[in-house]
């Protein structure tokens, strides 16, 4: 367990799960890349009475192969290959009956690749679970897979025989900053916050892509190297990560590229309409789908109904590859050391920065000592002023204030001008005269390195930094 950064209200779960009484069925799921095998295989380390990892691309055949590989290496040498799902779990339940561990835990990784076409693998599993495993007490089972949506709908959503049999569900999420940073110092990186937020603001806090970076390389040459190099490692990870988790993805695809262009987020309507995609159950699938996995993210502007809400990328190597990977025809491989001062540049740290900060809310909250104040956090954008003026984070607070919060990505410390001054004005007195707000409006500036103290700056009434982030 030693190897495992961070991750500690998910080490706190799977040890409940392990010291509990009864048997649990736990699922685990999350994005692809994201550190679901390695955080279950890590915690119970060799203490697994059976697991197996299903197969990818492989059929009916292949997969009772595997399975029958695994049954071998924890049980019997001579076991007879099973020739149906059936008999393979009947197989196993021998094999767990004859183990001596008082706890037995058993890892399914990559479950949905072994419901290959009419294998009735599902049928096999739920009468394991339903007929042996749930009633003995001390089994500890454990699913997960990249395909999300596969575990929603057989899984966790199972209308039939595994309905509401899941004990307990796990979304393993991305590191944040403070784990991003752990993971990084343990590798021996020397890189300063500001680094480490530049680099979580292109991959994310995904393990899989930070394990790729090198210490002895800065920020600018890991990233050439691995995503504009002719052979670098994540140059083609885009085509694979949605097929991976999502059948029919290039539905999915269509999504998240129409809201890689309109940044602040798009109307259920206004997705339809720009991928032509049919209205109906199926689209509301894919947008819950795309949720789950933390691709998107669904919130309601300040004082909106739930059918106006928008939907927002907030997936940062996405994000990346929309704005930069796509649209580099000729992978110059040092495309990204000679870009880091263009204007197209710029803009995407702004905005990557916004998103930064919209991933550390709870962070935020701490930083302005409300962590303990219920709250809920909103967007704002004026129908009615002429220069579209909007508010990206807000949050609204029970103890009767409004945090406004402007969020600004810079090098140095931030100066507010007369200028930008007038303007934070204008959107203040907007907000005021658009929703009539009984509460006390507090301006509330988020930045990486603070706020050059002038006249100007002493009319903020509350300021956040990058390390308040970590």
């Amino acid at each position: 367990m030693s190897t495992i950064i961070g991750r500690t209200q998910q080490q706190a779960e799977l040890s409940s799960l392990y010291q509990s009484k009864q048997s649990e069925f736990l699922v685990v799921y999350g994005r692809r890349r994201v550190g679901k095998t390695f955080l279950v295989r890590e915690y119970f380390e060799h203490s697994f009475d059976f697991y197996v990892t299903g197969l990818a691309n492989a059929n009916t055949q292949d997969q009772l192969v595997n399975f029958h590989a695994a049954l071998r290496k924890y049980g019997n040498k001579s076991l007879p290959f099973a020739k149906t799902w059936f008999e393979a779990f009947q197989q196993l339940i021998k094999l767990l009956e004859n183990s001596k561990s008082k706890k037995k835990v058993v890892f399914f990784d990559e479950l949905p690749w072994m419901d290959t076409a009419k294998s009735k693998f599902m049928s096999a599993f739920e009468h394991f679970w339903n007929s042996w495993a749930s009633a003995q007490k001390n089994v500890k089972l454990i699913v997960c897979g990249s395909a999300t949506s596969w575990l929603m709908d057989k899984i966790i959503n199972n209308r039939g025989g595994l309905h509401n049999r899941t004990t307990q569900q796990m979304y393993l999420k991305p590191f944040c900053l403070a784990e991003t940073e752990l993971y990084l110092k343990s590798k021996n990186f020397t890189w300063k916050r500001q680094q480490i937020a530049e680099c979580y603001m292109i991959f994310g806090g995904i393990p899989y892509y930070l394990s790729l970076l090198q210490k002895k390389n800065s920020l600018s040459q890991n990233v050439d190297r691995l995503l504009f190099a002719e052979d670098g490692r994540l140059r083609q990870e885009f085509s694979s990560l949605y097929a991976s988790l999502f059948r029919f993805s290039e539905k999915y695809i269509k999504i998240v590229e129409a809201l890689s262009k309109k940044l602040k987020g798009l109307t259920r309507d206004e997705i339809l309409k720009a991928t032509k995609h049919p209205d109906g159950g199926s689209f509301s699938k894919i947008l819950k789908d795309l949720e789950l996995c933390g691709f998107i993210r669904k919130y309601n502007g300040f004082g909106k109904q739930k059918r106006e809400a928008l939907f927002q990328l907030i997936d940062f190597y996405t994000l990346f590859y929309f704005r930069f990977i796509k649209k580099n025809r000729y992978f110059e491989e040092r495309f990204w050391a000679n870009s880091t001062d263009s204007s197209a540049v710029r803009a995407w740290k702004g905005y990557a920065f916004e998103l930064l900060c919209l991933c550390h809310i709870s962070e935020i909250k701490q930083a302005l000592g409300i962590q303990g104040v219920l709250s809920k956090v909103a967007a704002w954008k004026s129908e009615h002023s002429n220069d579209g003026a909007q508010i990206d984070l807000l949050i609204e607070r029970n103890d009767h204030v409004i945090n406004l919060c402007e969020m600004k990505f810079s090098n140095s410390q931030f100066t507010i001008d007369k200028a930008y001054f007038k303007k934070l004005q204008n959107k203040v007195e907007a907000f005021k005269a658009e929703t009539n707000p009984q509460q006390a409006i507090h301006l509330t500036f988020i930045s990486a390195h603070g706020l050059k103290p002038n006249v100007y700056s002493q009319q903020i009434q509350n300021e956040v930094v990058l390390n308040d982030l970590f």
